[in-house]
């Protein structure tokens, strides 16, 4: 494609990608306990500390929270990318074709057999 100075520049289209991945900075583990915004180390300890079996096998030690919040926090990040991509293919689809939000959004129905 030509250049076009009507256009944005990258930058509108790279702070679309960073706002989507700024949702991974405050990522914690919820370990089943809801979307509540997960649970910080010492709500880990405490939790793992009172259940005698986590406990006696060292589960409540904060190497296994890292490894959790490692792990939950790679799949926000891939989950996330996919986001920005998304809305950085809408702001595109709007800047290029002159659509609206509404024109450039998109959904789909994934049909279950025996549902």
């Amino acid at each position: 494609m030509p250049y076009d100075p009507a256009l944005p520049t990258d930058g509108p289209y790279l702070d679309i990608i960073r706002a989507a991945l700024r949702v991974c900075r405050d990522y914690r583990p919820a370990f089943g306990r809801g979307r509540g915004g997960g649970i910080t180390l010492e709500q880990f300890q405490q939790i793992y500390r009172e259940d005698e079996f986590y406990s006696w096998f060292g589960l409540d030690s904060p190497l296994v929270y890292a490894a959790h919040k490692a792990a939950g926090g790679i799949t926000s990040v891939y989950r996330q990318v996919g986001i920005g991509c998304q809305r950085l293919f809408q702001q595109l689809l709007q800047d290029t074709l002159g659509l609206s939000a509404a024109d450039a959004t998109w959904s789909y129905e994934v049909e279950v057999k025996g549902a």
